[in-house]
């Protein structure tokens, strides 16, 4: 885990909006590593779902004697939720984690750019939105980056940090140094679809519903081939069912519409049929797999 103890660079006071699964984790983290965290979530119910995520997370931690009961109160006791926007005014990084919606996410960029203090980075945890237009929505694209962890976030070691044309390099410095304190390992992609991993992994189980709507293997076969043959710790098949059949073909559509010259990114018809259909994977109970909760039925 983080050393509080570390020296932390230019970001002391971290600000997220939203405290969904990916706000919530950013929260944590951001905690943990001795900052200031100041969490705005709209949505009284989410916010206390996210808070007690948190609590519980930590709690969890310190009972596998990860982290010490002092880091676990010290941590918990730097997270203060406010109440409007406006209170996140003094921070040096506001985080945005909110719902998958452009619209949402260009509304509150404009916010933050009016509300935010000179210096502060603004940064969104987008995996499929382009940064330069949130940089654009805020008026401020030089001090605009991605910053996309994945999920979950206390566990999960990558961060992508996304420049712009115009993302001033000590901007992306600073951000990096950032990652890195949070016990994250940061890489730093330019801001195409998906950025890097999405960009690689979407294409990859797309083509994967692909082999199976043609009959060209069973859905056992093509996960077992990547598992064994690519050292992967699932198939893509049933990595779709984890991510949601819905949040793959939400991705896909978007660009698809935005890059309907590129063949990979095309829905295949089977993923429209079985998202209409209700079958979105796990948290459904079906999708390529039938699942009684974690486990294939």
């Amino acid at each position: 885990m983080p050393d509080n103890g570390a020296s932390q660079g230019t970001i002391q006071k971290v600000g997220v909006v939203g405290c969904g699964l990916m706000g919530s984790g950013i929260v944590q983290v951001s905690a943990v590593a001795g900052r200031q965290v100041l969490v705005h979530e709209a949505d009284a119910t989410a916010l206390e779902k996210g808070l007690g995520r948190i609590r519980g997370s930590l709690e969890k931690l310190c009972s596998k004697e990860k982290i010490s009961a002092e880091l676990r109160d010290r941590s918990l006791a730097s997270i203060h939720t406010a109440e409007t926007l406006e209170e996140l005014s003094d921070c040096d990084l506001i985080v945005e984690a909110v719902v998958e919606d452009l619209a949402v996410k260009l509304d509150l960029f404009g916010k933050l750019g009016r509300i935010a203090g000179p210096r502060a980075i603004l940064a969104s945890n987008t995996s499929s939105y382009p940064i330069t237009e949130l940089a654009a929505a805020c008026g401020r694209p030089d001090r605009t980056v991605g910053l996309h962890f994945f999920n979950p976030v206390p566990l999960m070691k990558l961060v992508e940090v996304v420049k712009t044309g115009e993302t001033d390099d000590s901007v992306v410095q600073t951000v990096r140094e950032f990652a890195r304190s949070l016990d994250k390992t940061p890489i730093e992609a330019s801001d195409t679809p998906g950025f890097v991993v999405n960009r690689l992994l979407v294409p990859y189980m797309l083509e994967a519903i692909r082999m199976l709507e043609r009959g060209d293997a069973t859905k056992e076969d093509i996960d077992t081939g990547m598992m064994l043959g690519c050292g992967h710790p699932m198939g893509p098949l049933t990595l779709m069912d984890y991510v949601g059949l819905d949040t793959c073909l939400f991705i896909a559509e978007g660009w698809h519409e935005r890059f309907p010259e590129n063949p990979l990114f095309d829905p295949p018809e089977l993923l429209r049929q079985k998202v209409a259909a209700g079958e979105l994977g796990r948290k459904t109970g079906l999708g390529i797999y039938r699942w009684e909760g974690d486990k294939k039925a």
